[in-house]
């Protein structure tokens, strides 16, 4: 009775984690904030708190989800990069094609996976020790924000480099300057965002959890 009990409360957060990363893809200026030449988001930390309390698999599957909505974004709503993550998407001459797929879907999935096992690690590394979920949710979801950050940008540079610097009108030399930047001033702060976030709301259903 009580595993019943528990896969039926998996199953109904695994629900609530989907329809809130649905809603922030797709509410204006909820999830994607527009720079212009690319959107920042917040829409990986609900992916990372699910993973944290869900494990890797429903991590994966909500890091999916957010990779799904962030293609149909950039197909109905595009940039100047968008093709970059749509298929669908054409601008002039440049077009999305299969690499678009992964880098849409691929970074987002291992968000999940990686917060979920960073967590882990480092609940291990302070085995035995008061409150050491909070330093654990704080790093993972430092981890998870990089993750997305960090395959995404890495993934257009590989894939699409100079497709992408001519849409931005760079050089190809100075494509990995601006890549870093946008690690650098989009990333960075993303990921201490989501740090905190991920601590106070884990640590709250935390405590519901227990309680239940």
């Amino acid at each position: 009775m009580k595993e019943q009990s528990k896969k039926t409360r998996d199953m109904v957060m695994t629900a609530m984690f989907t329809a809130i990363i649905i809603i922030m893809a797709f509410v204006p200026y909820m999830g994607y904030i527009p720079l212009g030449f690319m959107n920042a988001t917040i829409i990986h930390i609900p992916v990372i708190i699910g993973a944290i309390v869900l494990g890797p698999k429903k991590g994966a599957f909500l890091g999916g989800v957010f990779g799904i909505t962030s293609m149909i974004n950039n197909t109905i709503n595009p940039n100047l990069t968008s093709f970059v993550f749509s298929p669908f998407y054409n601008l002039g001459e440049t077009h999305g094609n299969f690499f678009s797929i992964i880098i849409c879907m691929v970074p987002r999935i291992l968000i999940g996976v990686v917060a979920y096992y960073v967590y882990k690690g480092v609940m291990k590394l302070f085995k035995n020790k008061k409150h050491a979920n909070i330093p654990a949710c704080a790093v993972a979801g430092v981890a998870g924000s990089l993750t997305n950050t960090i395959l995404v940008m890495g993934g257009i540079a590989l894939l699409f480099g100079e497709s992408y610097a001519a849409a931005k009108g760079l050089a190809m030399d100075a494509l990995y300057g601006v890549i870093l930047g946008v690690v650098g001033t989009n990333g960075v702060p993303e990921a201490i965002v989501a740090g905190i976030i991920v601590t106070l709301v884990c640590k709250a259903l935390f405590v519901v959890m227990k309680r239940n």
